[in-house]
Formats: C-alpha cells, structure tokens, sequence
C-alpha cells in the first residue's frame, strides 16, 4: 500500500470497525437502561454490544452471503481484525489491571482468604475442564467425527472469557485441524456471560425472597471518589508536558512491546513453543510488568525519578476499556455457519459449566467464607462463567458499596490463581494428542487442589476419627 487515496477503504476500515464496536457499546448501554427485562438482565453492555452486531451480522450474511466484516467499509478483511482485537485486548487489560499499585496491606487472615479464592478459581476451572473434556471425549467416540479436545475449551471461556478462549480456539483451529475452533471457543465464552446474566438473576431473586433485610435499591449509584482516589500527591500532574494518561498508556504498550520482544526472540529459536508462547500474551505482558514496577519503584527509591508516573486510578479505567472491547470484539467475531456441526455439543456445555460452577462456587462459599458467603458467591460465580467485571457487576446488587472483602479477593486472587493456572495451559496443549490422558492428569489436578482449598476441613475430620 505504497501510493494510496485517504478515501481508500483500508485507510478508513479499521477506523470503521473499532467505531462501530464503540457504538454498539453506547447502544447496548442505552438499551438497558430503557427496557426493564434487559436491566434485570445483569448482562454487560459488552455482550449486548457484541450480540446486537452478530445478529446483524448474521441477517446481512442470510441476505448476501458475504460476511458484514469484510466489507470494503470495514477494509475488506474486518472478521481477521475482530480477532485480532480481542487477541490483543486481553493482555492490554491485564498489563493495565497489573499496574494498578497494591492499596492494603493484608493480616494473617486476609491472606489466607486471599489464597483461597485464588485457588478455587483454578479449582473451578478444572472442574470445568474435567467434564468439558469428559463430555467431547464421549461425543467424539459415539460421532467419529468431532475434535476430542473441544471439551477443554470450556474452562478457558468461561472461567477465563472471551480473551483465552480464541487463544486456544485459534491453536486447536491452526496448529490441529479443529475447523471452526475460534468460533466455537468464542461461543462458549459468550454463553458464559449468559450463565452468568440468567444465573445472577436466578440467585439474587431467591436471596430477595429469603433475606428482606438485605438493602435491595438496584439503582446505580455514583462511587464518591475524594483526591487521592484519583492521584496522590507525590504523581506527576494530570495535564503536564505530558499528559497523565498518555503516560499511562505508554507503560501499558512498553510492557507489551517488551513481552512481544521476548516471544519473538523466543519463538525464533524454538520454533515448536512459538504458539504457546504467543498464546501465553497476557500472562508475559504481566510479566514484564512486574519489571516495570520493580525498575520504577528503584528509581523512585534512589531519587533519580522524582514523581510517580504510575496511577491506579486511570490504569482501572484503561484495563476496564480494554476488556469492554475484547468482550464486544470477540462476541461479534463468531462465525455461526462454521458452528453447524457443533451445537449440540456447545448446548451441552453450556449448560454443564453453567450448573457444575453454580453449584460448585457455593459450596466453597458456603463452607470456606461463612461471614460473607452469598457476596463470595456473586463475586466468584460471575468471574468463573464471564470476567472479573461481570463478577463485581453481580456483587453490586448485593453489596452495592463493597463492604465485604468480595471485591478485594476477586482482585488480589490472581497472583495465586496464576502460580496454580499455569499448568492447566501446558496441558491445554496435551489435550488434543492425548486426551483421554490429559482427563486423567487435570482430574488428579482437580483433587489435590481440592485437598489443598479444604485443608482445615479435611484436618479436622482427621482429628475427629483419632478421637
């Protein structure tokens, strides 16, 4: 594209795009403000951004049979750059969320609630890998036709959203033979968010009926955020030589730009892991991150950098722009027609995770945080069937001014749910050579980690049957 017009649609087709995905977020956001049953809903605006342009994506491919995204006002290539988008924007809201400095300094108790939640979240997730991979396996021996492993896209989309499930969708597609498996991992992420909407709902009217005393105003309400929830004193100025959020996003694509250059450099020379690498993103961008923090923070220490330039307040507020993309991306990115064969198997699925994790998340609730279970609960179940957010959004109708420790462990579990997390990936990769092995391996997983979550519990029936 040496010589072109700017009236050229490559000039203007990812301009169009990312518009268009912005819009339908201010659409959605209106439309559930406007009709009651989609404010009851508890859906997020991203997935009704997402659902209302794969509707008219799918009445404009019945009607012309060409896909809406690759149409020359999009650049003639727009279904590639969905993906793209929601690729990128995973480890950009990660990179972002990770910034975000520590606010509380955490007691014995605290910390132990903490590492609970973390590894629940990876307990749930091979929950939800044991039987998503248990079911493809039995439908696959019974069809002959089905990719074995499909199962273990499960997990990745709702106990880790849109993001992961294209990521491993996107290697099972290209580096195994599963056709349709972006579409199919952004399928699954995208009934998460449903499971999560109608079971929030479910749950939080059952909880109205049986506890009146609970303060059930779902108005919404308009945090009252004092200075130093914005900026402290000792950072740089809002509207400097630089502007604060300019600088903001700067650290978050230096972290990103870092982690690509050890992909690259890694991918070059090990040329077998450069999927697996480029699949782990997200978690090399927090990585560099990490770096970051350590360099400012000594820097800081020695006086040479006067001002902190870091700032939690507009980190939160990139991280949750960067996931309202992703989410509206991924969704539209589904290609329904490549999803015929499957949608027995996506119903089932759906319905498994959403039942297994409903369950599951409560009984943990129930038995490891008695003082706050219903809002542990809503926090957690929303995080394991969608993200991070639809969890806070279910908890607000509950614990609108985050009164319990809910919130605080949904953020602070990640660093534990990573340490445990990352072998469910490398065993991602094992699944489609292996499967009926890798169920095997992540069901072993699934009881050690339960051991390890009820392991007061178990200690105490042990003590008993002493006595």
């Amino acid at each position: 594209m040496e010589n072109f017009n700017f009236w050229d649609s490559e000039v203007w087709g990812s301009f169009n795009l990312v518009a268009i995905l912005l819009t339908s977020l201010l659409l959605a956001n209106s439309l559930k403000k406007l009709i009651p049953i989609l404010k009851r809903s508890l859906i997020p605006s991203s997935v009704l951004g997402g659902l209302i342009l794969l509707i008219i994506s799918i009445i404009y491919e019945t009607k012309t049979g060409n896909n809406l995204f690759n149409t020359s006002f999009f650049g003639n290539n727009g279904a590639a750059t969905l993906e793209i988008l929601t690729y990128h924007c995973l480890a950009l809201g990660f990179i972002a969320t990770s910034f975000k400095p520590a606010s509380h300094k955490l007691g014995k108790q605290r910390t132990r609630e903490i590492f609970d939640t973390g590894v629940s979240t990876v307990s749930t997730y091979l929950l939800q890998g044991v039987l998503g991979l248990g079911i493809s396996i039995l439908v696959a021996c019974i069809s002959g036709k089905l990719f074995p492993a499909a199962g273990v896209l499960l997990p990745f989309g709702y106990g880790q959203g849109t993001g992961q499930a294209l990521n491993y969708g996107n290697i099972y597609e290209n580096d195994f033979g599963f056709i349709g498996g972006r579409s199919f991992g952004l399928t699954i992420a995208a009934l998460g968010f449903l499971s999560a909407a109608i079971g929030g709902v479910i749950h939080l009217n059952l909880l109205r009926r049986r506890h009146p005393e609970y303060n059930w105003n779902r108005e919404e309400r308009t945090a009252n955020l004092k200075l130093d929830d914005i900026q402290t004193s000792d950072e740089i100025p809002m509207n400097g030589s630089i502007d604060k959020l300019t600088m903001q996003l700067i650290l978050v694509f230096l972290a990103y730009l870092m982690a690509y250059g050890i992909m690259a450099i890694l991918g070059k020379y090990v040329a077998s892991l450069r999927s697996i690498l480029f699949g782990f993103n997200f978690l090399i961008g927090v990585l560099m991150t990490e770096l970051i923090v350590l360099i400012n923070n000594f820097l800081m220490k020695k006086k040479i950098v006067k001002r902190q330039h870091i700032n939690g307040f507009l980190m939160t507020r990139l991280s949750g722009f960067f996931f309202d993309i992703m989410i509206v991306a991924g969704v539209a990115a589904i290609r329904i027609k490549v999803l015929e064969d499957y949608w027995v198997l996506i119903i089932i699925l759906g319905l498994v995770g959403a039942v297994s994790t409903y369950f599951y998340c409560q009984f943990i609730s129930r038995t490891l945080f008695p003082s706050y279970s219903e809002e542990q609960f809503l926090a957690t179940y929303g995080m394991l069937t969608g993200t991070a957010s639809t969890g806070i959004i279910l908890l607000r109708e509950l614990d609108p001014d985050f009164e319990t420790p809910a919130s605080e462990n949904l953020v602070l579990q990640n660093f534990p749910a990573m340490v445990f997390g990352f072998p469910i990936m490398l065993l991602a990769m094992m699944a489609p050579v292996k499967p009926v092995l890798t169920l095997i391996i992540i069901f072993a997983f699934f009881a050690v980690m339960n051991i390890i979550l009820f392991r007061k519990q178990i200690l105490a029936f042990i003590r008993k049957k002493k006595k």
